[in-house]
């Protein structure tokens, strides 16, 4: 996977607020305030501030690659959306009533590239709860979906789209959200749902739909693929890809934008990296920089590192005269400064950041390491949490472990 025209989004110019025809702000209507607001974990939650978010889509995913004879970085990249209110109006519980007022709006050209997202390999994402993505290259954005529930009305159902402007606006935009009728006064005890209706959400009970007719007969489906594209939009870059989803879920869907990112940040690291660009990022200097090359790298993972040792290094004066002997102390060094890279990589604000090194276990010397040796370090993340971090690293000669350790660091500041 690769980024093209890379831009930080939070630096990209936007264009002028989302307004109505006439000039007023969007209006608040359909849904009332939920007591005691809404978290983000909830489903239900996030299908709201979905409406919001699916206005971005439409923005950032859909005009990317099908606006002919436009380039793609001069298509819209943002938009200002003013919320009166906590959370955003679930109006008739579909997409199109904000893309309505995105194609009333109208956009502004911006001066900057935006990001791509391009997908070059194939790759899977799953979850506990039976959401399943596999994610292939596409000369544009294409969404596949199946859902399977036990609802008579619903059953199995399954589509695909490429995600043109006229096929999100005719095929996703009208599809509305759904409920059962029996999880409605749960929800509402929560707090949740509190402004839903027949009017602005379809409804089943254990007879069918108990609001009429639907939109289409795969509604259901269709709605979670507009689901998907809001979600993804959170990226903030344009994405360009096949993604074939079995039962997609909020949760799902925010876990594979997050691996998305990680492959694109991967990408971003323009393998292999070489020691320039490596003290870009270690404080260390000669005589104590132990890295000279990264071949690998998985944000949040591993990283694979290289360290040619010479009979130039100064410690082969003492260690040991007529006989040179990497010091071993020196080799878990070199491992560490490759698990630091990998842990610095995590930190948003890095240039404020160091790495130390809190203990070491289980290490283990294998070989002796001797000048002429290519030492190759891979080292995983174990766990990280609170900016402490367990590591597991080995270190190879010519594919023999020639040390081991299990390391523990933390992130604090300069």
């Amino acid at each position: 996977m690769t980024t093209t025209a890379p831009i930080s989004t939070s630096t990209l110019p936007l264009p002028q607020r989302i307004l109505g025809k006439t000039g007023e702000s969007v209006p608040m209507l359909g849904l009332g305030t939920a007591p005691g607001g809404m978290g983000l974990k909830d489903d239900v939650a996030i299908a709201l501030f979905e409406r919001a978010v699916g206005l971005y889509a439409t923005l950032v995913n859909i005009n990317a690659y099908h606006q002919p004879g436009v380039e793609a970085g001069k298509k819209a990249a943002g938009a200002v959306i003013e919320l009166q209110g906590p959370e955003a109006p679930i109006l008739d519980g579909s997409f199109q009533h904000y893309l309505a007022a995105v194609s009333d709006t109208g956009t502004v050209e911006l001066d900057a590239p935006v990001e791509v997202i391009s997908v070059q390999g194939r790759f899977t994402v799953t979850t506990s709860a039976g959401s399943s993505y596999v994610v292939t290259p596409a000369d544009g954005l294409r969404v596949s979906a199946t859902i399977d529930f036990k609802h008579k009305a619903i059953g199995r159902q399954h589509t695909s789209f490429d995600m043109s402007e006229e096929a999100f606006r005719r095929e996703i935009a009208p599809a509305r959200t759904f409920g059962f009728h029996h999880d409605a006064e749960a929800l509402r005890a929560r707090g949740l749902a509190q402004g839903t209706s027949l009017e602005n959400t379809i409804v089943l009970d254990d007879d069918g739909v108990m609001n009429g007719s639907l939109r289409f007969e795969d509604e259901f489906v269709r709605h979670k693929i507009g689901d998907l594209i809001g979600d993804l939009a959170l990226i903030g870059r344009r994405l360009q890809g096949h993604i074939v989803s079995e039962c997609p879920s909020h949760e799902g869907n925010i876990k594979l934008a997050r691996t998305l990112l990680k492959h694109a940040q991967a990408a971003s690291h323009d393998l292999p990296m070489e020691v320039d660009r490596i003290m870009e990022h270690l404080p260390h200097r000669y005589p104590f920089l132990l890295v000279d090359r990264i071949l690998e790298f998985e944000p949040e993972k591993r990283i694979v590192g290289l360290k040619n040792v010479t009979i130039s290094e100064p410690y082969f004066q003492g260690h040991f005269p007529g006989h040179p002997v990497m010091p071993g102390v020196l080799i878990i060094e070199a491992m560490a400064q490759a698990g630091g890279l990998l842990l610095m990589d995590s930190v948003s604000d890095r240039e404020n950041k160091v790495v130390y090194f809190m203990s070491l276990d289980n290490v283990k010397w294998r070989k002796p390491v001797v000048p002429g040796d290519q030492l190759v370090f891979e080292v995983e993340m174990v766990q990280f949490r609170r900016n402490v971090c367990k590591l597991r690293g080995v270190a190879k000669v010519d594919g023999k472990v020639v040390a081991e350790a299990d390391m523990m660091a933390g992130i604090v500041d300069r």
